[in-house]
């Protein structure tokens, strides 16, 4: 998938530039598959079947000379569950001389959910009745954003991310899923949703990567039963929303940047055993005292907690992805001795790294 930033954009104008490629795609070995355009936005993404982003760029120069401003790899499954389509959608206006003219917008709205780690929820209660509550969970999740008109994109575990055109839709069906997993599961689980919306191709190379980012990164730090709104989304949902309902979770403008800042050089120098509070500090480009003041302020943790919560969190999943022992799990995951990641991990959550280990099986 590509991206063309260009100013004042029209759907006729794409459509023709779109014909081009159709005429040229076989030289350069692509199958040009179809394209979103938003005039408002004025940008337009591309989805071509091609053997490298090199046929790519050269399909495109050939034909029209609109050389892409990004160019990621995506698989059309995603794709489709993101945005509904893989092809042109049906019903597209034709003009007189052929032209198959629409204009289709790739801004989406993505919810994701939080859930309890189902394998502490496994030590905690047990397997029979951490089962039957996440069935529930899934079954409410599924039941509120099929009601609501979104689309499911991934489930990894217990969590979901979900595709909605507009943020109102999104918006009421977090609210609803929110109710409704409350009423059924109380106080058993802690149960957070984060909405962000955003385009496919942004600063990163994964699709929707940076949007989801930050949806999961607000959410991180909400509280249970809330819902975390980016003000992106605050400023798409209809203000009804926030004078009905006190359960919502949003940043100022400031405060949203400096989340992202500090997750970001987090995820750069997490598992650099080396990288500690003061070089945190210089990726921050603050003193200790303002990067703790900010910190306390954003998350409710000291900087040195936030670095150790984050830790832990990377830990967990790389003891999901693969079997390692504890001592490679320490060390992958950025911590100095197995003894003080070991005591690390009984503290936050309650179970030692290796009885953990021992419940994935």
């Amino acid at each position: 998938m590509d991206i063309h930033i260009i100013p004042g954009v029209k759907a006729r104008e794409v459509a023709q530039a779109h014909q081009l490629d159709l005429l040229h795609q076989e030289e350069h070995e692509c199958k040009c598959m179809t394209y979103w355009i938003d005039e408002e936005r004025e940008s337009v993404f591309c989805l071509i079947d091609a053997p490298n982003e090199e046929a790519v760029a050269k399909l495109h120069n050939k034909a029209h000379g609109l050389i892409p401003n990004k160019i990621i790899e995506v698989k059309s499954t995603l794709v489709e569950s993101f945005l509904g389509r893989i092809y042109d959608p049906v019903n597209t206006e034709i003009s007189d001389n052929g032209l198959k003219i629409f204009n289709d917008t790739s801004f989406r709205i993505l919810l994701v959910t939080k859930i309890t780690d189902p394998i502490l929820l496994k030590y905690k209660l047990g397997t029979e009745k951490s089962e039957e509550l996440l069935n529930n969970h899934n079954n409410i999740i599924r039941k509120h954003f099929h009601h609501f008109g979104g689309s499911e994109v991934e489930h990894g575990g217990a969590e979901f991310i979900i595709s909605f055109t507009t943020a109102n839709a999104a918006v009421s069906c977090a609210l609803a899923m929110l109710n409704s997993v409350k009423a059924m599961c109380g106080d058993e689980i802690d149960f957070r949703i984060g909405i962000n919306a955003g385009e496919p191709v942004e600063k990163g190379n994964t699709l929707f990567g940076d949007t989801i980012q930050l949806a999961e990164n607000i959410c991180s730090i909400a509280n249970n039963f809330q819902v975390a709104l980016t003000g992106t989304v605050k400023e798409l949902v209809l203000k009804d929303h926030f004078q009905k309902h006190n359960n919502f979770f949003t940043l100022s403008a400031e405060d949203e940047v400096l989340l992202e800042l500090l997750y970001a050089k987090l995820e750069e120098n997490w598992q650099d055993t080396e990288f500690d509070i003061t070089n945190y500090c210089h990726a921050m480009a603050m003193s200790n005292s303002q990067l703790y003041r900010k910190t306390i302020s954003l998350t409710g943790l000291s900087p040195n907690l936030f670095l150790k919560a984050f830790r832990l969190q990377k830990a967990k999943e790389l003891m999901k992805k693969k079997h390692c022992s504890i001592s490679q799990i320490t060390f992958e995951s950025g911590f100095s001795s197995p003894s003080y990641f070991t005591k690390c991990f009984k503290k936050k959550y309650g179970l030692l790294p290796m009885a953990y280990l021992n419940l994935l099986d």
